[in-house]
This record gives C-alpha cells, structure tokens and sequence, in this order.
C-alpha cells in the first residue's frame, strides 16, 4: 500500500487525511490498517512518534460511521491510555479526522470534574478516550454502561504495565462484552506484553515495524558523565548553547522538576514543569506555552515520555537517567518526530552507572560520550550505597544543584510514579524491607 487513497476509507475521513497534508502511510499505518479495518485484533509495535494514532484511529472512526446516535449512557469505542497527557492527544487527532461528522469524542481523566464528566457521558459517546482509573470511578457510579462497546483501544500499553495499570485493566474488562475488537500498541515489548495479549486479544494480527527498545534513527544521542551535583550548571551550559530552539527535560522525580524549573527561571531561563504534582489545567497552560514557543525549556518527570507530540522538539536532555531502561526510548522518542531530527543528551553520575548500561543493553547500541569519563565500578558502587542509605533514611533522590537548597529532589520521599495519574497505588518493583517485629 502505497497511499492512503487505496485504504477503501470513508471519503469523510479520506478528505480529513487530505486537509492534514498527509499522503502516504507510515510503516505502522500501512500494516495495521488493513486487518484493523477487516475487524481482526492486532497487537502493533513501532517506535514513538511514528504515527500510532492513525494506526488505530482510522479504522476504528471508519468502524463507527453509519450507525447512527448512540444510546444514552453507552460507549461504542473505548481508548485507554496511562497519562492525561496522552488522552488529549489521542482525542485531538481524533477529532481532527472526524471533524465535520456526527462522531463525537469524549475524553475523562483525573484532575478534572466528576460529575461534569458523568453529565457528559449521560448522552452517549461515539469514543470514549480514558485513563483507567478514573473510568473505573466512573463505571462504579454507573455514570456509563460498556456493554455496547464495539472496539477496544490499549495505547502504550507498555506504560500501563509499568504504571501499575494492569489491575485496573482487569476491573475495566468485566465490563466489556466477549465479542469485540482490541487494538493493543506499544513501543516496547516486556515480557508480560504477551499475557496481556494472550488474555485480551483473539488470534491477533502481529504488526511490528522495529525491534523491541530500538530508538528512532534520526536522533543523536550523546553521554556526559558528570557528578550529581554539578548538573544543573552543566545543563545551563547546553542550554545556553540553542536558546532559540525548544528543550524538554526529565527529571526522576516530581520535586526535583519542580525545583529544577525553578532554578532554571532565577538563571534566566523560560522555563516551565510538568508532574505529577500539577493540576489538568496547569498542565494544559504549561504545554499550550511550549507548544507557542512562549517558553523553550519544559521539565518534566515520566508523565511527559509519552503524551507530548511537539513536532519541534529539537533536544532532549535526560537529566537524571530513569530506572526502567524502556522509559529511555519514550523520553528520547519526544524528538525527531515526523521525519525531523533530534538530538539527545544523557547526564550520568557515578550512581546511575547500572541504569546506563541497562539503557545500552535494551537499545543495543553504546551512547557516544560527549564529557567526562566513565565513572569506574568502586565509585559507582559507592555511590549507590550512598543513594540507597539515603532512601533509607527518607531522603529520596532527586537532582543536585551543586548546594542543599537549590538541589531538586532531595527531599523527595518517593519517585514520580509510586502513585499513578489517578491516585490508584503502583506496586513497588522491589519490596521495601519490613520492619522487624517487637
């Protein structure tokens, strides 16, 4: 398939991909949309930024043309995605190609009104674009039945995994009926991947168009091995270097972006934080600012790896390397979006030496070394005996700025992520050591 002409879309959305500019199918879209429009169940994997929506967005509105006006209280297509973030993209793109028609897409996440949102879905919806957590308040208020729904979406399914999801996945599933389509996407492949497939999806179309962990070739991708406490500094002297040009930044907890955006605005800098820790309509203002240009540096924890399409995003900076080694292809996957190219830079201390090489491990590819020296295994070992007395203690990690009251994160109990969008507990990867009994 070489153009979206031969698809057999509803000339309603043939003429929405025109209005976008958009010719040709990516890799993705052109394995996945076929057997998505024949009904079959697909599980589709493809890096970040190479067009996943349409993947799924296009047969499933062309699935939902014709059938008239939903029921009241009833949902005839159902996305699940992990972050607020995600979910407003989701259902942008999905408006955009069903602009002109009857379809209507509804969106719930936490942050916002519950009862607005159950007013909302009192009416019925076409598509229904979620985080699981706060469907599940509402389907326990019966604000919305499932039982009409036709397809079923898992977005970054990987990311739900890993965000503790996978019980509130199982509590949505009682609600869904046997016979329907699901479309499960990712951008890698853990191992329980395969159960969530295996549970929820019917002799499924395999689409894969890159291996498991593999980064988008257009970005460069560059190591600076530096002390914790001199990163701050370091980052100002990159940054420094392409004022003009738009950087978003990851921090490993919701403190530590917090302060480092701060410290970022008394340097000079336009700068504005996205965690956790904010509002809906915070978050809004701040991307709606960086997507303007308004500011050219947003810090951000994981809650910003997937969910954030800003096509020019020209460097990404990992100022404190995450500890689930997928997480580095979505952060990075912010840059080079649509056939652009990007560049992104990695901060090493001594006590994240194991996280870089789990990076170079899943990605199968050493990161050049722009600064500084590999840190050998004694200081990288010290230095997280160190790390984890401090957890120990309570003073969870964040990011040094070279003094005590500028460092971001050090007082930081937990890392972004301990609870999920919707204030559902994650599971812990390591279980914390118990007390021993009196």
């Amino acid at each position: 398939m070489t153009d979206f002409s031969m698809l057999g879309l509803n000339p309603g959305l043939m003429a929405a991909v025109t209005r976008m500019g958009l010719d040709n199918p990516t890799p993705i879209q052109a394995r996945a949309i076929p057997p998505a429009m024949e009904g079959r169940d697909i599980m589709g994997l493809a890096q970040t930024g190479t067009g996943k929506t349409l993947a799924f967005g296009l047969p499933l509105l062309h699935s939902l043309m014709g059938l008239g006006r939903p029921a009241p209280g009833t949902v005839r297509a159902l996305i699940l995605a992990p972050t607020r973030e995600l979910v407003a993209q989701i259902a942008d793109s999905l408006r955009t190609l069903a602009e002109g028609g009857p379809l209507k897409v509804v969106t719930v996440v936490g942050g916002a009104s519950l009862n607005r949102q159950a007013e909302r879905l009192s009416r019925g919806t076409d598509v229904l674009v979620a985080t699981p957590g706060r469907l599940i308040d509402l389907l326990n208020r019966r604000a919305l039945t499932l039982a009409e729904t036709r397809v079923l979406v898992l977005d970054e399914a990987d990311q739900m995994l890993d965000m503790g999801f996978i019980h509130a996945l199982r509590q949505i599933a009682r609600h869904l009926p046997a016979e329907r389509q699901t479309m499960l996407f990712s951008a890698t492949m853990p191992k329980e991947m395969g159960e969530i497939a295996e549970t929820y999806l019917t002799r499924p179309v395999r689409v894969q168009v890159n291996p498991s962990g593999q980064t988008a070739e257009k970005i460069d991708q560059a190591v600076h091995f530096v002390a914790q406490g001199d990163k701050a500094a370091l980052l100002a002297e990159y940054l420094s270097k392409h004022m003009d040009e738009s950087a978003l930044v990851f921090a490993r907890t919701k403190h530590g972006a917090e302060k480092l955006m701060k410290l970022l605005v008394s340097w000079g800098y336009a700068a504005g934080s996205i965690h956790g820790n904010k509002s809906q309509g915070q978050r809004e203002r701040t991307l709606a600012a960086f997507r303007a240009g308004e500011m050219k540096v947003l810090v951000a924890t994981d809650v910003a790896a997937r969910g954030i399409d800003i096509p020019l995003v020209a460097h990404v900076y990992n100022y404190e390397l995450p500890n689930v080694p997928e997480n580095y292809v979505h952060r990075i996957g912010r840059t080079a979006r649509a056939g652009r190219s990007g560049r992104a830079m990695a901060f090493c201390a001594p006590a994240e030496m194991a996280d870089l090489r789990a990076i170079e491990a899943l990605t199968r590819q050493p990161i050049t070394v722009a600064g500084g020296t590999p840190w050998p295994g004694s200081m990288a070992d010290e230095a997280r005996a160190k790390a984890r007395k401090a957890n120990a203690g309570g003073r969870g990690g964040g990011g040094g700025q070279g003094n005590r009251a500028a460092q971001p994160g050090r007082q930081a109990k937990r890392q972004e992520g301990t609870r999920n969008e919707d204030g559902q507990n994650r599971k812990p990867r390591r279980p914390r050591r118990r007390a021993r009994a009196a």
